[in-house]
């Protein structure tokens, strides 16, 4: 990669990273308040999921034609349905847009500190995204969710895969699909290039472009995973184990 080339794209990259600054922030102070003006609450959640759904695709464009990635969805038509608990492997900061940006109706997990960040608790509120430290009110939550039609996505990781490391799964997203649907749509995320990983700064810029692939696998029964039915613990950690056997080997 050539030191023009590397400039370019460290300048695209921090240029995408201040539009969606200060996007968020115009959606913020001018648009999510009067969205507090629409009446009831599952009305406004929809609301709110609408517009953050058709923001990240926008920004996914721009990321796009800046040059600082490509992306292919791979079967993206399985992700047009309702109801869906979506499970993912998380190796980029920008997986979540890149999900959300494709998927109808998104719900997701969210960081309690999100709930008290000034520039997230607003969006994060109105769209009625759930607080990861619920407890076990979470698996409810979650369950309601699925109930109303939301497409809930997950990272089993809970956090960014660092390079070269095994992923490490925590069990909330086999406890959701145990109590829950008892199905599952894995996405596979791989990209060609490493960036905005764990710990990774925005400015390091990779060789080349990377290429971000999703691919939409088929629908998974957890019984096909866990055919024998045990005590829900036994089956949340096996169910846990099975799927960090199934993304371990698509991603190898």
């Amino acid at each position: 990669m050539s030191d023009l080339e590397r400039f370019s794209r460290v300048v695209g990259t921090g240029f995408c990273f201040t539009v969606f600054g200060l996007g968020g922030l115009v959606v913020l102070i001018a648009i999510f308040p009067l969205l507090a003006l629409v009446p009831g609450r599952e009305r406004r959640n929809r609301f709110a999921r609408s517009l953050i759904h058709h923001s990240f695709h926008i920004f996914t464009k721009l990321m796009i034609v800046t040059g600082v990635i490509s992306v292919e969805i791979r079967y993206a038509e399985r992700l047009r349905r309702k109801g869906l608990l979506i499970l993912a492997n998380h190796p980029s900061l920008i997986d979540v847009v890149l999900l959300m940006a494709a998927v109808p109706s998104p719900d997701c997990v969210v960081k309690a500190a999100l709930w008290k960040n000034p520039f997230t608790c607003g969006p994060v509120r109105i769209a009625g995204f759930i607080r990861n430290d619920e407890g076990p009110a979470l698996v409810d939550a979650c369950v309601r969710s699925q109930d109303k039609g939301n497409n809930l996505i997950i990272f089993p990781e809970g956090t960014r895969t660092h390079p070269g490391r095994p992923l490490s799964f925590q069990r909330g997203a086999a406890n959701i699909a145990v109590r829950g649907m008892q199905r599952i749509t894995p996405v596979v995320i791989r990209v060609t290039e490493p960036m905005l990983c764990k710990g990774w700064p925005w400015y390091k810029v990779p060789q080349r472009r990377p290429h971000f692939v999703l691919q939409v696998e088929d629908d998974i029964a957890v019984q096909e995973l866990v055919p024998i039915r045990d005590a829900p613990a036994r089956e949340v950690r096996a169910l846990t184990a099975a799927l960090h056997g199934y993304f371990t080997e698509k991603i190898t």
